[in-house]
């Protein structure tokens, strides 16, 4: 009695479209071992595309038949040929390892006497078959996918910052916040060439997207993220970009000057990305070995701690908060001279105005749209009292207008106004937020690190819990005394 394994293959279009069920092609194959008196010895069942004999099913199969090489003998039987595979070369390859091992490769429904020469020809037809229909059907895909980027459709998986949106059965992408916020802030920051892309990466890390360096890389040169679509070269038609469907998160002239950056087509000194716990790293020296600190931190228990240290042979190390106090100490010993002070106060109060922008237009604006609304009420009761308009149009008027007056009314007290932000600082901290130690503890970290190189000039030191300087700036010498 022969010996038969049943190799049993589905893949889930066919499975959909064809029948090709795995419980219909088992029936069928162990119908068949009857009527021939086989005896099965094995049943593979494979879930996998037959474009190669990567399955995993399928391996461990070939794995099992080469250790037993010697003692297997017999016939792997399926229903077609395309179940054992769509790829002619691999085929072929395939049936000669199998025949070493002392096993027969059969369709049943397509039989073949391979010892016979003109057999073959029918094999070659059978095996080419199933290729050729996977070749056109991958055709046909490309094809209405380079018609689609065409037509300015995404066609693959949203990248970070979209998300696949379906409005009346019309699917599309669209900019999915917060993400797409941090990709835009990203690529704000990498245009301003200030810090290198690793950097930037670190930093939007932090504020929580998810994504490692080498695809950060990748989406960085993604065109649609300015709204366009990427159209492959293909024949003779070089590649371009297609105008999107879809809203952009970025400007195309910030696209391309991103691109320029990582490209490395123009050099701009990068600024070292420093943790906002170390600002004073790079700037300050050991007191005892005289050479400059970096810092890092330390992980504790529960939480990391921050150091700085010197490096090459400089074995010393103090907290970060014990030299940030020092140095806020030294930053108070100097007092804003009498004369300078309304000077400073009428430079703070224009970079307020200028840091709102269209802001103040906005305000005036609201205003003046204010007054007119209530401008509108106002003749509404003239006209109601001279009996020119009805009480039930009187009503409907006024109820328009205070509607629209609140919601004026209402953005308008959300609206900072630089006037009275101005005022408030002064009549709450006086002249104190003129002080340096002030400016410096409410300063960013790279606001911080531009105060200390506008402030002093030479090394700054840290010796017995006090930072020195070597000189202060012209700047400093004119507008403050200690």
């Amino acid at each position: 009695m022969k010996m038969a394994d049943l190799y049993i293959r589905v893949s889930t279009d066919e499975q959909a479209d064809k029948g090709y069920s795995q419980r219909a092609q088992e029936e069928h194959l162990r119908n068949f071992c009857i009527n021939k008196d086989y005896q099965v010895r094995e049943v593979i069942l494979e879930d996998h595309s037959a474009k190669s004999f990567n399955r995993p099913a399928w391996k461990a199969y070939l794995s099992n038949l080469k250790k037993n090489r010697f003692n297997y003998e017999g016939l792997v039987l399926f229903t077609k040929w395309d179940r054992f595979s769509r790829n002619t070369s691999d085929a072929y390859q395939m049936i000669s390892q199998l025949r070493s091992y002392g096993i027969e490769p059969q369709a049943i429904e397509q039989p073949l006497d391979l010892s016979i020469p003109e057999n073959k020809m029918m094999l070659a037809f059978y095996l080419a078959a199933p290729e050729v229909e996977n070749d056109r059907r991958a055709l046909n895909v490309f094809h209405g996918m380079r018609r689609a980027r065409k037509e300015g459709r995404y066609v693959s998986n949203p990248p970070i910052g979209y998300g696949n949106f379906n409005t009346n059965g019309r699917k599309y992408i669209a900019p999915k916040y917060p993400q797409a916020n941090l990709m835009k802030w990203a690529f704000t920051e990498i245009g301003k060439g200030e810090y290198t892309t690793e950097q930037v990466w670190r930093k939007v890390r932090g504020m929580g997207l998810k994504t490692g360096l080498n695809n950060f890389y990748n989406i960085l040169r993604n065109p649609v993220y300015c709204g366009k679509i990427l159209v492959p070269a293909f024949n003779d038609e070089p590649a371009y970009w297609a105008e999107g469907q879809h809203e952009g998160i970025v400007t195309e002239s910030l696209f391309r000057a991103v691109s320029d950056i990582l490209n490395n087509r123009r050099g701009k000194r990068r600024q070292i990305y420093v943790p906002d716990q170390l600002p004073l790293r790079g700037y300050i020296y050991c007191g005892r070995c005289n050479i400059i600190m970096t810092g890092s931190a330390s992980k504790g228990r529960s939480a990391y701690y921050y150091y700085y240290h010197g490096f090459k042979g400089c074995r010393c190390r103090y907290k970060a908060v014990m030299i940030s106090t020092a140095f806020k100490t030294l930053l108070k010993k100097f007092i804003p001279q009498r004369q300078f002070i309304p000077l400073f106060k009428r430079i703070i109060k224009k970079r307020l105005i200028v840091k709102q922008g269209l802001n103040i237009r906005r305000r005036n604006s609201l205003v003046q749209e204010i007054e007119a609304t209530k401008t509108k009420i106002s003749k509404a009761r003239e006209l109601l009292l001279s009996a020119h308009l009805e009480p039930e149009e009187y009503l409907k008027v006024k109820d328009e207008n205070i509607h629209h007056l609140n919601t004026l009314e209402s953005e308008l007290a959300r609206m900072p106004d630089a006037e009275l932000q101005f005022s408030e600082m002064n009549k709450r901290y006086g002249t104190d937020f003129l002080r340096l130690d002030v400016s410096y503890a409410k300063a960013t970290t790279e606001h911080k690190r531009r105060l200390i190189t506008m402030l002093f000039q030479g090394k700054l030191s840290f010796v017995d819990n006090h930072v020195t300087y070597e000189r202060e700036s012209s700047l400093l010498k004119l507008t403050h005394f200690i």
